[in-house]
């Protein structure tokens, strides 16, 4: 007998999907997203694709028939929405709908990238002229440059906070205990009114009446009120207890995945975020989430099980006083509905504007030095005053209709108790119900309305949450363009061979190199130069693979880096910058960054070598000295030489020297030079110098411009050919010798300002 396998179905779809898709693609057209359908129009589950080419979009039904829409198409637009964890696509043209696509919660991820892409897509042809070619269209397209702008046409699901399921999953047996509790506890609560029934009806009442009260009944009725309080008061601390810890484990777990995440995506993803922004994501949201897990999640769920135990008693105590009850529902349901979506846009639009001021202080507080050379303190003070009012204005905005809402969940709750006042007091006077049961059912209305009114409460928290949620899964759902290889390469002892294939590279619309070869062999010292923005820069972020290449390939000891794990292979790659950034913490701990297994001997023996040991020992605590942030309270010099014994600590066979002594002075950079010498010795070496009198001892040098090559050789040998070389080494003679000549005269002015004040004065010489 055969089973039937729906995983195994299911992925052959898939694949039979894909391959349908790749049959349909032109010669020279890419697929930039996919989205797995996976209802139909009816809601049931069905198996369809849509796609987004660079030209078209094109979708496949269940039956297999293909349609098509091309980008260039007047008035087209997608709009995605999301309602009870059903989402839809919906392609709009200038004449209406032209389809709509059903899909589940779980393909809600792909569809908010095939929608960013599209956003991108269609804001590229809006901005290239209509005559412009594929070719410009294609290069614009690369830009990354519409975040907001995108991420502003899908705003925050309240489904995305299940999407924090896969953070729970870890958890599962702590939370079906918790709930276990919670259910107990709710039903705990529930019993002092009931009890109210007969202590009126068989205590009070008769009593009025004239008989004698039942002390036997009163103990047992009143100690069975007492129980049911420890109960509720145990069972609550324990639930509320133990959910607390889950959640903050969670938001744990949530915050250090998104951080771990954060430090995998590429350098172009930071370039296109603000600092405060990012920190405002993993701080203030993942806490926003950690809270509403804790405490309000955990209320949500004692009041749906409070509102439906309280139900079923009602109705079994008497249906028709239930339904009355339940008069207020529909209108509030309906006012929750509304108020909910623009609570959503809302919260994520205050999300962003936060970030906004987060911005201010994260751009001012590291410069704060600039600030107060340039005394620019009331200007920095009042961008983050124009910042913070406009954070007021949008949440007072928010803060009209949510102040309206509350009020009138409040209005409606009183409206139903006064009608089932009435109506509980008509039916005591014609007889089909008692006082208890009217004074059980005024109870229970109480905690049931209550609950109501919380939960309406809560709508406000959930959509906090959400938009917080989804800033935070817009980072976790981004994917590194520098990907992690399936079956990456060993890295062994690496000689440090580099070899460029026919290297091409754009940055966003701009193609930084193109056609590059070039071979260094191992211990060789390369220099780079040629004008500002010809590419030295570029390249050695490819070499460091702080970029992939998107032409040809850069081989290291014949194997493409891009086959090496992306760690591994860093650990082979010294990088010496020309701003050296250290970390708050001691000098030895700087310098061990790259080892923080070295011992103090390795970092000491560093130190030296890189003519840093005498100064760090002229510190208050030597090598245990405290660096401030950013390296505050070291010259640049000193800064720069702790960068090079960092960078001579981990040994590397490829070394990167990007403008390393370009921002000291001419004695400080001897000194640096020293170590540098000590430094490249049996490495191969990439070095980038404007200063081009700094690049004497490379073996070869390479000059470029406009992203290419155009000569390579020594120093002797390209001053010969006066090619372009010759013409920088030239310019910048000129350069020295006028610098110089204004130099002197300005010397020789202020000596003849001086005597003349002199000679003027020849009493001060006396």
């Amino acid at each position: 007998m055969q089973h039937h396998d729906p995983v195994g179905t299911r992925q052959g779809e898939i694949e039979a999907v894909s391959d349908a898709l790749k049959s349909r693609l032109t010669t020279a057209e890419n697929v930039l997203a996919t989205l797995a359908v996976d209802l139909d129009n009816e809601l049931r589950f069905s198996s369809g694709l849509v796609a987004l080419t660079d030209h078209r979009l094109l979708a496949r039904d269940a039956a297999g028939a293909w349609r098509e829409w091309p980008l260039s198409e007047p008035g087209i637009a997608l709009h995605l929405i999301d309602h009870a964890g059903i989402g839809t696509l919906e392609l709009q043209g200038a004449q209406g709908q032209l389809a709509r696509w059903h899909y589940t919660l779980e393909q809600q991820a792909s569809a908010l990238r095939l929608l960013k892409l599209f956003g991108q897509r269609m804001a590229v042809a809006v901005a290239v002229e209509p005559n412009a070619g594929a070719a410009a269209i294609a290069e614009l397209a690369d830009a990354d440059e519409l975040p907001e702008a995108v991420e502003a046409q899908a705003p925050p699901s309240t489904w995305v906070l299940l999407r924090l399921g896969r953070f729970a999953k870890p958890y599962r047996k702590q939370l079906i205990t918790g709930f276990l509790l919670t259910l107990a506890s709710t039903a705990a609560t529930l019993v002092p009114p009931y009890l109210t029934i007969p202590l009126m009806d068989d205590i009070l009442i008769p009593f009025q009446n004239g008989q004698q009260i039942a002390i036997a009944k009163v103990v047992l009725f009143l100690g069975a009120l007492l129980l049911s309080a420890l109960a509720g008061w145990a069972l609550g601390w324990a639930r509320t207890y133990l959910l607390a810890l889950v959640s903050e484990r969670i938001g744990a777990d949530l915050r250090t995945t998104t951080y771990e995440h954060l430090l995998t995506l590429p350098l172009d993803y930071f370039g296109g975020k603000r600092t405060g922004d990012l920190m405002s994501r993993i701080g203030s949201e993942t806490d926003r989430i950690n809270v509403f897990l804790s405490l309000h999640a955990l209320d949500f769920v004692t009041d749906v099980l409070m509102i439906a135990m309280t139900a079923v008693i009602l109705f079994s105590i008497n249906p028709l006083l239930a339904l009355v009850t339940l008069v207020p529902l529909p209108f509030i349901a309906w006012m929750i509905h509304v108020v909910r979506d623009r609570l959503r846009t809302g919260f994520e639009k205050i999300d962003r504007v936060w970030s906004e001021v987060t911005n201010v202080l994260a751009d001012t507080i590291p410069g704060i030095r600039v600030v107060k050379a340039f005394a620019q303190e009331k200007r920095e003070a009042d961008r983050f005053h124009a910042a913070n009012a406009y954070n007021l204005q949008v949440n007072d905005k928010l803060n009209k209709t949510w102040s309206l809402f509350t009020p009138s969940v409040s209005l409606l709750t009183e409206m139903g108790l006064l009608v089932v006042w009435g109506f509980g007091i008509w039916q005591v006077a014609r007889g089909r119900i008692t006082v208890g049961v009217l004074t059980a059912f005024i109870a229970y209305i109480g905690r049931f309305y209550t609950r109501l009114d919380s939960m309406s409460r809560i709508v406000s928290v959930t959509q906090k949450a959400a938009a917080g949620a989804k800033r935070i899964f817009d980072i976790l759902d981004h994917v590194s363009n520098v990907p992690e290889p399936a079956n990456p390469v060993k890295v062994q002892r690496i000689t440090g061979r580099i070899e460029m294939k026919d290297v091409g590279f754009r940055y966003g619309s701009r193609a930084v190199i193109r056609n590059l070869d070039l071979v260094i062999e191992p211990g060789e010292m390369i220099g780079l130069v040629g004008h500002s923005g010809s590419g030295k820069s570029t390249l050695v972020n490819l070499i460091c693979r702080f970029y992939d290449v998107t032409d040809g390939a850069i081989l290291v000891d014949g194997t493409d880096i891009r086959r090496f794990a992306v760690t591994d292979y860093r650990r082979h790659v010294g990088l010496v910058l020309q701003e050296p950034f250290l970390f708050f913490g001691t000098i030895a701990q700087n310098i061990a960054y790259g080892k923080p297994d070295a011992t103090r001997e390795e970092v000491v023996a560093a130190a030296r070598a890189a003519h840093a040991h005498d100064f760090i020992l002229r510190l208050a605590h030597g090598y245990d000295s405290l660096v401030g942030e950013r390296g505050q309270g070291l010259s640049g010099g000193e800064r720069q030489r702790i960068s090079i014994a960092r960078a001579l600590l981990i040994d590397p066979r490829i070394l990167i020297l990007d403008e390393a002594t370009s921002a000291v002075d001419t004695e400080t950079e001897k000194e640096i030079q020293r170590a540098l010498d000590n430094l490249v010795k049996g490495r191969t070496t990439i070095a980038i110098a404007h200063r081009l009198s700094t690049l004497r001892k490379a073996d070869r040098l390479v000059v470029m411009d406009r992203g290419e090559v155009v000569e390579v050789g020594p120093h002797d040998a390209l001053m010969e050919r006066q090619g372009a070389y010759w013409r920088l080494y030239q310019a910048q003679l000129r350069q020295a010798d006028e610098e110089a000549s204004d130099g002197a005269v300005s010397e020789r002015a202020a000596v003849q300002v001086a005597l003349g004040t002199h000679a003027a004065h020849p009493a001060g010489l006396q």
